[in-house]
């Protein structure tokens, strides 16, 4: 006589051919480019699900954070204003890493654009609502990031960056890209005129000097770009703490859709 098997209890059952849900918060990753591993971290939002697109916002570290430990991107600027303001944030935003020693430029950059792109597949991304933004060194990337691929990004948010080297920064480097115009300004503001902008400088920063971000403002605007400017008077090179924490950044953000 054949023998049943007993049957599973209903509930396990049913646990077995449901989804997970998925998990929120700073989720660590990594991408792999001509071999070598760059962490990235992703930070989903709370309420987070797969049944719509979510728009997404790349974040470029300053030189200070640069590593192979997947953390110190995470210390300050937009992790650190996420952390005390969640609710500001309803955005799957992208952390990568640059290896200690080097710059937004060549690999690190690439390696940035493919942790966004596997972001995008992972978290349903909505490829109309995506934004860069960055801090001194990673202001410096988000103009080089966004020349490269100048239809990609619906807003640019760089923060105490710039265009050329002025100031104390021994870190930062002039993109390549800007490198043989005669007006280095003004060929950025051409190729990303189309691009909402939101820059942020330091009145007092002497390690990027404020005149970076005041002529990139100007030839934004002189080009017909859509283009704000805030510079924070009385404040050094961290303006980082004050421009994240700004709660009409984020609605301004997350607001900015591409064509």
């Amino acid at each position: 006589m054949r023998r049943l098997r007993p049957a599973l209890p209903a509930l396990l059952l049913a646990g077995c051919c449901m989804n997970p849900p998925p998990a929120t918060g700073f989720v660590d990753h990594v991408v792999v480019v001509n071999g070598r591993t760059y962490p990235y971290t992703v930070y989903v939002p709370r309420g987070f699900t797969s049944e719509k697109a979510w728009p997404v916002v790349l974040f470029l570290h300053g030189a200070g954070e640069r590593g192979d430990d997947g953390v110190r991107q995470l210390q300050i600027g937009a992790a650190a204003a996420i952390r005390s303001h969640p609710e500001r944030v309803p955005a799957v935003v992208v952390f990568p890493q640059c290896p200690a020693g080097e710059r937004w430029i060549g690999e690190p950059a690439e390696a940035a654009l493919a942790a966004l792109e596997k972001t995008m597949a992972a978290y349903h991304g909505d490829p109309k609502r995506v934004a860069l933004t960055g801090l001194s060194l990673g202001g410096y990337g988000t103009w080089h990031l966004a020349l490269l691929h100048p239809d990609r990004f619906a807003a640019l948010v760089p923060v105490c960056g710039g265009i050329v080297p002025a100031g104390s920064a021994t870190s930062v480097r002039q993109s390549p890209l800007t490198a043989g115009a005669a007006d280095p300004y003004a060929f950025t503001a051409r190729a990303l005129r189309h691009v909402p902008v939101w820059i942020f400088h330091g009145a007092d920063d002497p390690v990027v000097l404020p005149s970076e971000g005041r002529k990139m403002a100007e030839a934004l605007r002189a080009a017909g770009g859509d283009v704000k400017y805030t510079e924070y008077p009385g404040v050094g090179h961290d303006a980082w703490d004050r421009a994240y924490a700004e709660s009409g950044l984020w609605s301004w953000l997350l607001l900015q859709r591409r064509p």
